[in-house]
This record gives structure tokens, C-alpha cells and sequence, in this order.
């Protein structure tokens, strides 16, 4: 892999309650990203709408839709157009009464790749996920695209490390997380920092402990009682920040990863090569009671 970068666009926007809006709006992100050299582009968590997940509301299931479907042929069309790939997060209706939050794979031919669906799935005030989203069972995915292999996970997957490290271990040359989070408008500036530092953080781990970069993608602007805090970020294979988008405006940046870094950390920390494979059981209990 001598000499392999790939450019990625993070399209970090602010959303309205306008679904066909918010897709205008995404497709000229995408656009602008493209024009700045972008090779593959991420969008942000539920970009079509606002984040409907703060309350209990049935009509919000109304938002859903088919994957593959209307807007996977929109952004499969551009991503051919354009020559890019497109991470395209989305409300999947999967049955009558059954959902996902789910990310689309557009490959730069135009081609659907396929989906991951969100595997942790939250459930706190103003994240009312649980209400809306059935649990991903598709497993952790890869997507092997023009540009490289893409690990695809979602917002509170962010929290998990074996995610991170599952992904990662099924060859992924870096990882993706289009997200939706942000503080709360009564708190103050300690927690929000506290927060935004604890949630980049724990990203940039899964950067240390596996060897790939990883892509951030978070949305901006104020919806009810949420300032979702944007923070976009690039972290490198070792975990250095190498790019991080404002918080209270919208950005839309290119950021070129070094794929080859990996072999590098690799081989110096060598975490891969001491893992103690034999000696993880354990990790599938929910909790280690003593018995």
C-alpha cells in the first residue's frame, strides 16, 4: 500500500424540518466537497430531518424509508456523477412496524454497496432512540469501496470499543461515525466541555488501539432544546487530531488520511500481535457477578 491516501469530505450541516430542504441542502455539501478534491464523503447522523429521537411521537415514523430506495437512487446517482462515495445516513423502514437507523454505502460508480445498521441503541432524555430503532442485526461491516475499505459504525457505537476493534479486525482501513449529539441548553460550560472531550476521546482510542484513522461527522445548530455541538473530527492512525471542524457553524471540509500509517503504528505498537485472544471470554457476559 506504498503511498495510498484517500481524501475524505465531512459535511457538517444544521438540519430544518424541510426533509426535501435538508437533501438540497446535503447534495450541495456533497457537491462542494467534491469540488475540493473529496474522494469519499460522510454525511452526519438522520441528516434528511431534524433529530426527531428528542421525543415519543408516532407521526416521526412517517419519516422512514425503504434501503435501497428513494434516497439511496438520489445519492447513487450523484455519487456516479461526481465519482465519490457517499456514507449516507438514514431512517430505514424495514417492515411495517420495524426500523433501523441505518447508514447506505454509495460506491463512486453509483453503485448501493449495502447498510449497516446501528448495533447500541440509546435511550436518554432527548435520545428517545429506543422508541424508533430495532437493534442492528446485520453484524459489524466493512465496505470495500473504490477508495478503500470503510468501516461503518453509528453515534453510541462510538461509546463501545469492541465495535471499534470488530470492525476493525474484518480489515477496515479506517472508520466512520456519522452522529447526532450535542448539549443540552441549560448546562454549563464545564459539562459541555467535559462531554465534547469524553465523546472525542474515546474515538480517538479506537484510532490508538486499532491502527486507522478515524472520521467523525456530527451535525450543528440548535433543534428544541439540544445545541448539537458539530466538533467534526479526523483523528490519525495513532490517535492525533489532525482536524477538527467549529462547533456552532456549519463546515464542510476535505481532509486527506494517510492509509499507510497504519502498518507503521502497527508494527512500533504492536497491540494487534499481544492480543490475548484465549483470555477474552469473559467479555460476553453482561456483568462478572461473582458465583
Amino acid at each position: 500500500m506504498a503511498n495510498k491516501t484517500v481524501k475524505v469530505g465531512l459535511v457538517q450541516l444544521s438540519c430544518s424540518g424541510n426533509v426535501a430542504e435538508n437533501m438540497e441542502k446535503t447534495i450541495a455539501g456533497v457537491r462542494t466537497a467534491a469540488q475540493k478534491g473529496a474522494q469519499v464523503v460522510v454525511l452526519q447522523e438522520l441528516f434528511r430531518s431534524l433529530y426527531f429521537c428528542d421525543v415519543e411521537d408516532y407521526e416521526n415514523f412517517k419519516l422512514a424509508e425503504a434501503i435501497p430506495g428513494p434516497s439511496t437512487d438520489t445519492l447513487g446517482a450523484l455519487a456516479k456523477e461526481l465519482g465519490v462515495v457517499i456514507v449516507a445516513s438514514l431512517f430505514e423502514k424495514r417492515a411495517e412496524g420495524l426500523y433501523h437507523n441505518t447508514t447506505a454505502v454509495l460506491d463512486a460508480d453509483g453503485t448501493y454497496l449495502g447498510k449497516y445498521r446501528k448495533m447500541h441503541i440509546p435511550d436518554d432524555p432527548g435520545y428517545f432512540e429506543k422508541f424508533y430503532f430495532t437493534p442492528g442485526d446485520l453484524g459489524y461491516k466493512v465496505f470495500p469501496t473504490k477508495f478503500g475499505k470503510i468501516g461503518v459504525l453509528i453515534c453510541w457505537d462510538q461509546w463501545y470499543p469492541e465495535a471499534a476493534r470488530i470492525t476493525a479486525l474484518k480489515g477496515a482501513d479506517f472508520l466512520v461515525y456519522p452522529t447526532a449529539i450535542g448539549w443540552a441548553l441549560h448546562q454549563d460550560a464545564q459539562t459541555n466541555d467535559d462531554q465534547y472531550n469524553a465523546w472525542q476521546t474515546i474515538q480517538r482510542s479506537h484510532s490508538v488501539a486499532n491502527g486507522i484513522p478515524v472520521v467523525s461527522v456530527n451535525r450543528t445548530g440548535i433543534e428544541g432544546p439540544m445545541q448539537f455541538w458539530g466538533g467534526s473530527f479526523v483523528s490519525n492512525a495513532f490517535g492525533r487530531v489532525t482536524y477538527k471542524a467549529p462547533h456552532l457553524e456549519e463546515e464542510i471540509h476535505v481532509e486527506e488520511l494517510d492509509l499507510t500509517g497504519s502498518d507503521r503504528y502497527r508494527t512500533h505498537w504492536p497491540f494487534l500481535r499481544d492480543r490475548r485472544i484465549d483470555s477474552y471470554a469473559p467479555i460476553t457476559k453482561r456483568y462478572l457477578d461473582e458465583e
